[in-house]
């Protein structure tokens, strides 16, 4: 039985019940008539972040609750530092059997406020205590039970939710980790209760589908037969191509990116273009608080009036203990060396620009394939004037060299949304861009009164050094550089314009309810 404590306005429940806990500040019962709204994922930025799922899915749920959404978030509670040393209560307690294991869980809720919005994870003792989210830090090695270990959270949580009494308005899943939620939630027999329960499905990268084989369908909790045609694509199960055919609403992470879902999808083409009708493009935001050049505690010479000083204090800093010239343009590389965000094009890019005679010097912040490290360390001891590498993942440098280089280039082959852009335009970093997916819609082509930055259509070396030399020209001229490093400035890539495009999704599917 629950009673609700007025006080603290949490529950207190009857502990005739072994199974269940204390359900917490963000209960199914609560004095705020506020739209209730669970984020499901697998990364959330501080906690566990591999690239921009964490950074969406940490930072949305704090502009939402300016429109009036609490937002509570579940993510898998790894065995990783951030976790260690943080205060989590348990809310839950449950088991289920999957397939050939019994699968023991608990739900803990972390106990601070700092975040902005409420936490929980879910503990799955043999399957995410790892050091790591898709792969052993230490190591760099994939884990081989993906399928396993994304079904079991998803059954732990829907499992939890089953057992309260008041539901929440929406749930909110964020990739195909998540993406088999909507098909159980609507065709699983033991969570028929949650069938009225609108889900709303997010994209953020759709190269990642999750496929795994029919064998493995024991995993998934009962279901009528006839229903296996929404988890099947191409004789597979696909769970993200599942979720576009049963969520109440699909969305992905801008709107360009959306319509190239329907001619380039990696086989699911037809689809996107058959769900259309409830699919919509937003863009994402940054988080401003965050990224803040005025107060980032980062950075040891903060954003003033005087744009340029600030632009060349940290370079200066950034490069002295290197040989570069502080005087030249700096073009910045950082992210993951991966095929999709066009790592491999460095080297190329980077040697051809310089024989080319640019001036322009270049720095590297990232990791990954062991080939793209290999090139740029090479060029880097080539060309120790005119190349710094960092071979590595470091926050605090990221956001030196965001504020410290003239120019920041992305060569990606997909960039569903792209975050890196917006970072480096609210330091007065000028992109250098593929005009694709959130890149397109994000950056305007400096040939606009308003331009923010250079496009660049296709992947040819020769294009993109093409543009690398007129950004050099560019730094030339002070008093133009001075006009497009303001318009980047000015731009507002804050999450308040998406917040509000995603409460309107919540409100549709609301509606839908009726």
């Amino acid at each position: 039985m629950h009673n609700f404590d007025i006080e603290t306005g949490k529950i207190k429940l009857q502990r005739n019940t072994p199974q269940e806990t204390v359900l917490g500040k963000f209960s199914s019962i609560s004095m705020s008539q506020k739209l209730k709204v669970h984020f499901l994922s697998a990364e959330c930025y501080p906690a566990a972040k591999t690239g921009g799922l964490a950074d969406v899915v940490g930072a949305l749920p704090k502009y939402l609750a300016k429109k009036d959404v609490d937002v509570a978030v579940f993510m898998p509670k790894y065995h990783m530092r951030w976790f260690f040393d943080k205060p989590f209560v348990p809310e839950y307690q449950g088991g289920f059997q999957m397939g050939f294991e019994y699968i023991n869980f608990q739900v803990e809720r972390l106990d601070i406020e700092e975040l902005g919005f409420y936490m929980y994870v879910i503990d799955i003792p043999g399957k995410f205590d790892r050091n790591g989210v898709y792969a052993d830090a230490s190591t760099g090695i994939f884990f081989g039970d993906e399928v396993e270990r994304n079904i079991s959270f998803q059954r732990a949580y829907l499992s939890f939710v089953n057992t309260w009494t008041e539901l929440p308005d929406v749930i909110h899943n964020h990739d195909h980790h998540m993406g088999l939620i909507p098909f159980m939630m609507k065709h699983c027999n033991e969570f028929e209760k949650l069938k009225p329960i609108p889900s709303v499905f997010t994209i953020h990268n759709q190269a990642y589908q999750g496929v795994f084989e029919w064998d493995k369908k024991y995993l998934i909790p009962s279901y009528d037969i006839w229903n296996e045609g929404m988890l099947d694509w191409s004789g597979k199960i696909n769970p993200l191509a599942s979720s576009v055919k049963c969520a109440w609403k699909v969305t992905t992470v801008s709107p360009s990116y959306m319509e190239e879902l329907k001619r380039n999808s990696f086989g699911l083409e037809w689809l996107f273009n058959t769900e259309s009708q409830k699919s919509r493009g937003i863009l994402n935001g940054i988080d401003t608080e965050v990224w803040d050049p005025v107060s980032d505690t980062y950075l040891d010479n903060k954003m003033d009036d005087d744009l340029g000083s600030f632009k060349l204090a940290n370079k200066k800093k950034l490069l002295a203990a290197s040989r570069l010239d502080p005087n030249r343009a700096l073009i910045a590389f950082i992210g993951r060396f991966a095929g999709e965000k066009g790592a491999d094009l460095l080297y190329f890019i980077i040697e051809g620009a310089i024989n080319s005679g640019c001036k322009a010097n270049f720095i590297i912040l990232g990791t990954g394939d062991k080939g793209v490290e290999s090139g740029v360390k090479f060029l880097s001891e080539k060309h120790p004037d005119r190349v710094l590498a960092h071979l590595t993942y470091n926050e605090k440098l990221s956001h030196e060299i965001y504020a410290g280089s003239d120019y920041i280039l992305m060569p990606s082959r997909v960039e569903p949304c792209g975050l890196n852009q917006m970072y480096a335009m609210r330091y007065g970093t000028i992109p250098i861009v593929h005009n694709i997916g959130g890149l397109k819609d994000s950056v305007k082509d400096i040939r606009g009164n308003d331009g923010t930055g250079f496009k660049f259509s296709g992947l040819e070396n020769t294009k993109i050094v093409e543009k690398i030399i007129l950004a050099n020209d560019l730094f030339e001229d002070q008093e133009r550089l001075a006009i497009i490093r303001d318009n980047a400035v000015s731009q507002d890539n804050s999450w308040e314009n998406s917040a509000s495009k995603y409460r309107e999704v919540y409100d549709e599917v609301i509606a839908m309810k009726a």
